[in-house]
């Protein structure tokens, strides 16, 4: 409340968020919807919701280039106001009656394409937005727009689906998006003294200074970026399974299926809440390892979890930890990093995401050769051995305080 652009960047990311979160339950569903009866559904619905991360292995990185070089405030309006225009071709395309699956993997790629470029610029605003000393209360606060959305966008989109079909989704997603541009167009950075990348060499040479800072100038970033994979790569593709989950384990429709997906916020809101008030109790770094571990055993038992109450209970309890996850991790990343390559280190922190349509194939063919419940299983006992791993071997993330 005390910084004026900061707020206009969180009511920003608030709507941006919800459109997000909008759209990853929208789709899953339609898939679902579009491909009933043929036996690689589950691959379809998996992979649909993984593979707008795909971009971010050659858009992401190049994203951060260009938020070093040029003004990431414009950069973000000019983007965002594509993924608005998107949203509603894609709405129009439903209404007239003619959309096959063919389109929802179209319109993921292409959103997925400005989400990867778009995303670490808007984390990188927040550091130009507070004094350093409040950029970990700044971030946990803005995890409250990406917990948050989850709570009110899923529950929301859920019953429209139920009720009116997908049209009003992604309708509203565009709107959502517009609103973001009209936030972003108020905020300035005061606190943001990046430099200009332009006048160090071209945009190559940029990359290439931000990917020696990763790999010698300081290595506890790379180890961040090793363990962030546990929750990027191999648990995220859980929220895939969300519509499969629902029908075959819960028995249930589209409206408990956002539900279920909204109960993941409230989990996220209690610790994003928590650290924006108290901070970290423990070392960031022992935070990062233990919330990898917290993610894993909590999956796994929400996979075997019949009873709805009892499936609620863990699936919070993994965003939870997911949350505190996050938090410590960028907190750490953005106190590592100079303001010069700020967007750059941003952009690389998500890069590992890019990868996540290959762990989403693989999930997608198990679900149909096993089960949903399976396939959670399985994911949740390599992230806990994975975590496990990271525990002994990552030292210098152990050590970050």
């Amino acid at each position: 409340m005390a910084y004026r652009d900061f707020r206009y960047l969180w009511f920003g990311n608030f709507f941006a968020n919800n459109a997000q979160w909008l759209q990853l339950l929208s789709v899953g569903w339609l898939v679902r919807e579009l491909s009933e009866g043929s036996n690689v559904a589950g691959l379809l619905v998996v992979t649909v919701g993984g593979i707008n991360t795909l971009p971010g292995l050659v858009v992401g990185p190049w994203g951060g280039v260009l938020s070093d070089r040029f003004d990431r405030r414009k950069l973000v309006v000019i983007l965002q106001t594509a993924m608005a225009v998107l949203a509603f071709c894609f709405a129009l395309l439903i209404l007239t009656g003619r959309v096959q699956v063919w389109h929802a993997y179209a319109y993921v790629i292409l959103a997925g394409c400005c989400h990867s470029a778009v995303q670490p610029m808007r984390q990188a605003l927040i550091a130009g937005t507070v004094p350093r000393d409040m950029l970990g209360n700044a971030l946990a606060t803005n995890v409250l727009t990406i917990t948050g959305t989850r709570i009110f966008g899923p529950f929301v989109g859920g019953i429209l689906i139920f009720t009116l079909g997908y049209f009003w989704n992604f309708t509203i997603e565009a709107v959502l998006y517009l609103a973001n541009v009209m936030m972003i167009l108020r905020v300035r950075t005061p606190f943001d003294s990046p430099g200009n990348a332009r006048q160090r060499g071209s945009a190559m040479s940029n990359m290439i200074e931000g990917l020696r800072y990763v790999w010698s100038g300081e290595r506890a970033f790379f180890q961040l970026m090793v363990v962030s994979m546990i929750p990027n790569i191999i648990l995220h593709p859980a929220w895939f399974l969300f519509p499969l989950y629902t029908t075959e384990v819960l028995q249930r429709d589209a409206d408990v299926g956002g539900y279920l997906l909204a109960i993941t916020g409230v989990g996220g809101l209690l610790a994003a809440l928590f650290i924006a008030s108290f901070g970290f109790v423990f070392p960031k770094g022992k935070v990062v390892l233990g919330a990898a571990v917290g993610s894993s055993v909590t999956l796994l038992v929400f996979a075997f979890s019949k009873w709805m109450a009892l499936a609620f209970v863990f699936i919070a309890a993994m965003a939870f930890s997911q949350s505190v996850f996050r938090t410590a991790r960028g907190t750490l990343i953005q106190t590592l990093t100079p303001d010069s390559l700020r967007g750059r280190m941003t952009s690389l922190q998500s890069f590992d995401r890019g990868f996540l349509v290959v762990a989403s194939l693989g999930v997608g063919i198990l679900s149909d050769l096993t089960s949903s419940a399976t396939a959670l299983a399985i994911i949740a006992a390599l992230g806990l051995g994975a975590s496990g791993i990271c525990w002994v071997f990552l030292g210098r993330v152990r050590r970050l305080e």
